[in-house]
């Protein structure tokens, strides 16, 4: 569930805000209700948590009512813990705004027509209400794979992600990225106050967008792979053949995780565009590990067919 404001509903989905503008909304469903049936008399399974939507059915309706039946219907549907209301068509509803501003219930209009409308707002609804968690790191998108670069502060991920940007690719977030698990998918962002901007030590804040142009940034990728990036330990063994997958939790999704070691002199832009290609491969089926164990396998074969002749 979220709090949300009601100017800041408004705001985000583009609606003209009849009453209610101070009200604070609690949103707990993605789920639509028109309430049709409600402003007849039936009350019963009546989803009073979800927002609800009054289109040309409705307005119709209640159009043909005398006027006195017409408010004691709003009044009774009113009464219920509703969110909001939202008018669509640019419709006229007379008496409805005065009524849910006495009972404190934020009232909107959109121009829309209520079925594209109704699509706008459970897409808005569902991203708002997706769990999420704010995490330290770059997020990039490399020829279609979200990489969420990830390790210490100066170790070097904001410099990785521009030499990117330079190479074509694009940058998504820098420095905290907003994950949400959409479904079984994950997608990262910039929070807003972020959103195109990088930090640059020595240098400061850039903006990617003015310097590099809009091709050089997206709004959102979804977190297909991490990659750890970990000072040089001459003491540690490191993955050489790639046949283990690890993975690292994120929002209770495994994803694919490597441990990259970071030295001087090593490519790392370079080093995520080829772990990137790699990821794209390895979903094809093509994993080097395994053909390197079927050539030493076709190999020892052979051997083995030559000492018996």
């Amino acid at each position: 569930m979220i709090i949300k404001n009601a100017e800041t509903f408004a705001a985000d989905l583009g609606l003209e805000i009849l009453c209610g503008r101070r009200e604070m909304m609690r949103l707990s469903v993605s789920d639509l209700n028109r309430p049709g049936l409600q402003l007849a008399g039936w009350s019963r399974f009546f989803q009073e948590e979800r927002v609800q939507v009054i289109g040309a059915a409705e307005a119709a309706y209640l159009e043909q009512l005398s006027e006195d039946t017409r408010l004691s219907r709003m009044e009774h549907f009113l009464a219920h813990p509703i969110p909001c209301v939202v008018i669509c068509r640019g419709l006229e509803v007379p008496g409805l705004a005065a009524l849910a501003q006495r009972v404190g219930r934020p009232v909107f209009r959109t121009d829309m027509r209520t079925t594209p409308f109704m699509h706008r707002i459970i897409a808005y609804l569902d991203r708002e209400l997706a769990p999420s968690a704010l995490m330290h790191g770059v997020l990039v998108d490399a020829y279609g794979v979200g990489v969420l670069l990830m390790g210490r502060s100066g170790i070097g991920k904001s410099e990785t992600a521009l030499e990117l940007i330079k190479r074509g690719h694009r940058l998504v977030a820098d420095d905290a990225v907003q994950v949400r698990k959409m479904g079984d998918t994950l997608v990262g962002e910039a929070p807003p106050a972020m959103r195109y901007l990088m930090e640059i030590r020595g240098i400061g804040l850039i903006n990617v967008r003015t310097m590099y142009g809009i091709s050089s940034v997206i709004d959102s990728r979804s977190v297909d792979l991490v990659m750890q990036l970990d000072e040089w330990d001459n003491n540690r063994e490191y993955e050489r053949l790639g046949d283990k997958d690890e993975t690292m939790d994120i929002l209770g999704t495994p994803v694919p995780c490597i441990q990259v070691p970071v030295s001087p002199g090593r490519n790392l832009a370079m080093l995520v565009e080829v772990a990137a290609r790699h990821y794209r491969l390895k979903g094809l089926g093509e994993i080097g590990a395994l053909d390197l164990k079927e050539r030493m396998s076709n190999q020892i074969m052979a051997q083995k067919a030559e000492h018996q002749q």
